[in-house]
């Protein structure tokens, strides 16, 4: 989310006019993200640009301090299609929580919410709206469709963790896909246009090295809150690749291999001057342990370590235990 999108829209607002929400903003909205789902779409920012008036500046005013405070934070978007079942449309036997209480009404909402779950908007929620606004907190939302006449979305408004593929591999395709399904920022690095390409790439950003191997590698900075997965093919760059992740102190890092691969690179990686105290900061074998095999099951069990690494990141150990405790598994 930028900031100065959120910017002009308060402008907009404080001026009387209508601001202009584009799914380019807020892709939540996209066709791709709402690809067969009859009651979103691009147009439908359209629907809810139309309701705001100036009662919701604090909502987006909320949304700019939290992205300067470095909140979790996210705009929630309360999607109507149909007012009156929206209202009327009360828990049933399973869900029975909130009493009979429907939406508090028929009309779209903008709001904000945190991790904290404070909720901002322009108009008081029922408990259920409030139950599920909050949900936007588990992104991109939960429980979207549960109730008739409405549904939720949710536009993050803090960056996505940039997670590096270092090697092209056939592990590192399915990798690439399932990682950005997940709200991972994929960057993927080979040499060889053969691998890292388009086709096998699509969603992921594409750095292209030259010379025939990674050396170039060194002279391309990461962040403290990146990840590394190291997956090069075959194996013959993996040292390059988990020296330059080390260097650069990233979050996080990972290879693939057996006992006797890593004890190889181990060496090279130690001999270039890494200490072992670094050196054990590799997951090796990258990824959650349990039967994976193919490139497919091996970019599952790495991916959930992903999304487990980046859980436990944002969130404190007390948030963690609330969180497992709600789900029964104490």
């Amino acid at each position: 989310m930028k900031r100065a999108t959120i910017e002009a829209i308060v402008a907009d607002l404080r001026e009387g006019c209508t601001p202009v929400l584009a799914a380019e903003d807020f892709p939540a909205f996209s066709e791709e993200a709402t690809a067969g789902d009859p009651h979103i779409g691009p147009e439908t920012l359209t629907a809810i640009a139309a309701t705001l008036t100036e009662a919701d500046i604090p909502t987006f005013e909320r949304a700019l301090a939290a992205m300067d405070e470095g909140d979790l934070a996210w705009l929630g978007f309360k999607v109507v299609y149909d007012g009156p079942a929206a209202v009327g449309n009360v828990d049933n036997e399973v869900t029975k929580k909130y009493g009979e209480a429907g939406s508090a009404d028929g009309e779209p909402l903008v709001f904000f919410c945190n991790d904290a779950k404070e909720i901002v908007a322009s108009r008081p929620l029922s408990p259920r709206d409030v139950f599920q606004a909050k949900d936007v907190t588990r992104g991109p939302s939960m429980h979207n469709d549960q109730f008739d006449g409405l549904t939720w979305a949710s536009e993050p408004l803090f960056g996505k963790v940039r997670v590096w593929l270092l090697g092209a591999s056939d592990a590192a395709v399915e990798v690439a896909a399932l990682a950005d399904h997940v709200g991972f920022h994929v960057v993927a690095v080979d040499y060889d246009p053969a691998f890292l390409n388009e086709e096998r790439f699509p969603t992921a950003e594409r750095i292209m090295l030259h010379g025939g191997n990674f050396d170039e590698l060194a002279n391309m900075p990461a962040r403290p809150e990146d990840y590394v997965c190291v997956l090069t093919r075959g194996h013959m760059f993996d040292p390059e690749s988990c020296i330059w992740a080390l260097q650069n102190g990233v979050a996080y890092v990972g290879m693939m291999g057996c006992v006797g691969k890593n004890s190889t690179v181990h060496d090279l990686v130690v001999n270039a001057g890494i200490s072992e105290a670094d050196w054990d900061r590799v997951k090796r074998p990258i990824g959650l342990k349990f039967g994976a095999k193919t490139p497919a099951e091996l970019a599952i069990a790495i991916v959930a370590e992903l999304v487990d690494v980046r859980y436990r990141q944002r969130y404190s150990e007390a948030a963690r235990a609330k969180h497992e405790a709600s789900l029964g598994r104490e």
